[in-house]
């Protein structure tokens, strides 16, 4: 079985609605997730945008799911989750940021990665980054799963 990421809000590779981007409602939008492999003890997710004018702009990071959760529900970056943690975004701070591209810089990709992990807690520094949080999980990664939302601001 494949690890599988979907989301009831926007489609893989369509565009992720304005209520789920920085200038919009600025919520995390719903995902649900099915075929995580035996041994997984927790999931790790984490947004990034690679369009960004600087390099990779981190959105969020949220990890230590529990490896029997299957979905995150609307607004999970804001209310977090019961034994999940959140790590600090580049807005500086430990929740969902969504996209807030440069008027007429183009379309951006919002990639949402879904690890599952074979340890139930990562071990990160205090306050730690979305970067921090993707070096953890590595050694630790069974499957991986992965959806793009699209945004532009025009």
């Amino acid at each position: 079985m494949t690890l599988e990421l979907n989301s009831p809000a926007f489609d893989d590779g369509q565009t992720l609605p304005r209520r789920y981007a920085h200038g919009g409602d600025n919520l995390s939008p719903p995902l649900h997730w099915s075929g995580a492999p035996e041994g997984t003890r927790s999931f790790a997710l984490v947004v990034e945008d690679p369009d960004a004018p600087k390099g990779t702009f981190r959105h969020w990071a949220i990890y230590d799911l529990p490896g029997d959760k299957r979905d995150l529900p609307e607004a999970a970056g804001r209310t977090g989750q019961p034994s999940a943690r959140q790590a600090v975004n580049d807005f500086g701070e430990a929740r969902y940021d969504g996209p807030q591209p440069p008027r007429g810089h183009g379309p951006h990709h919002s990639h949402f990665r879904l690890l599952a992990l074979d340890v139930e807690r990562l071990e990160t520094p205090h306050s730690p980054k979305v970067v921090d949080v993707i070096e953890a999980a590595k050694p630790h990664v069974l499957a991986e799963a992965e959806m793009i939302g699209v945004y532009e601001n025009s």
